[in-house]
């Protein structure tokens, strides 16, 4: 790869974390008051965890 790919690779995952933490943190306020928000909170973990697990075993 040369440098402006991984450059731009760099970019894509920093934006990619910060929207995550500004999206785990606006999620952590909405299920704090909300049960059924924190019940699919749960499910949408789990069903991301599962899909990790499928695309590592599919890598191997």
């Amino acid at each position: 790869m040369n440098k402006g790919t991984v450059s731009s690779m760099l970019k894509g995952v920093a934006v990619g974390m910060v929207a995550g933490a500004c999206l785990g943190v606006a999620g952590k306020s909405a299920a704090d008051e909300n049960p059924k928000i924190r019940k699919k909170i749960s499910r949408a973990k789990r069903t991301a965890e599962n899909v990790a697990d499928t695309a590592k075993y599919m890598f191997k």
